[in-house]
């Protein structure tokens, strides 16, 4: 997300019209994302988010066709409410920038224009995640074990069965964020 906004910003300062949206809004209500609570990782991976409504809601209308009016959301994480009517329209040479941890997944990755992937080493990424959310999962220790058995065990799944580095246009060392590295760059695919 920081990277998102940061680019988001940069382009606007350079004049072109660009947007941010963020994987927060585009998630299932919260009974469909806990169904599986013998696998909490395949159920995180699979379940977590609305990956047809970002498709149909967001995807479609800004692909080659499309009129631009697409969702800004479709799901309130905090309220577990659907949403129906918050869209916005892209205009002709606008960039949208989506961040999301699962964007490559099947039939998604075909709606992209253009894909970043940012390298990040695991047990950093844990321990970001942990420091991020420690405090609405219950303190270190209780976030800690959810990221362990839930949200970076779904990462897992999703780097062996998409290999998301291999197909990202973009990649992005991402250890350090004050100091990103360009690992590939779009023209040398």
């Amino acid at each position: 997300s920081t990277l998102a906004r940061d680019l988001v910003a940069r382009l606007r300062a350079d004049g072109v019209p660009a947007t941010h949206l963020d994987s927060d809004g585009f998630h299932h209500v919260r009974e469909h994302r806990r169904r599986r609570v013998d696998d909490p990782a395949r159920g995180y991976y699979e379940d977590a988010y609305d990956l047809e409504a970002l498709a149909e809601r967001v995807l479609v209308p800004l692909g080659p066709g499309g009129d631009g009016v697409h969702a800004t959301r479709v799901h309130d994480l905090d309220t577990d409410e659907v949403i129906t009517d918050e869209a916005a329209t892209a205009g002709p040479g606008a960039v949208v920038v989506f961040d999301c941890t699962f964007l490559q997944r099947g039939a998604l990755r075909e709606l992209w224009d253009l894909v970043v992937w940012l390298e990040v080493d695991r047990e950093i990424a844990l321990a970001r995640g942990v420091a991020r959310d420690a405090a609405s999962l219950g303190g270190e220790d209780a976030a800690r074990a959810a990221y362990e058995s839930r949200y970076m065990a779904a990462c897992d799944l999703y780097l062996a069965e998409e290999r998301p580095a291999e197909r990202a246009d973009v990649v992005v060392g991402y250890d350090d964020p004050s100091a990103p590295v360009l690992l590939r760059d779009a023209s040398s695919r």
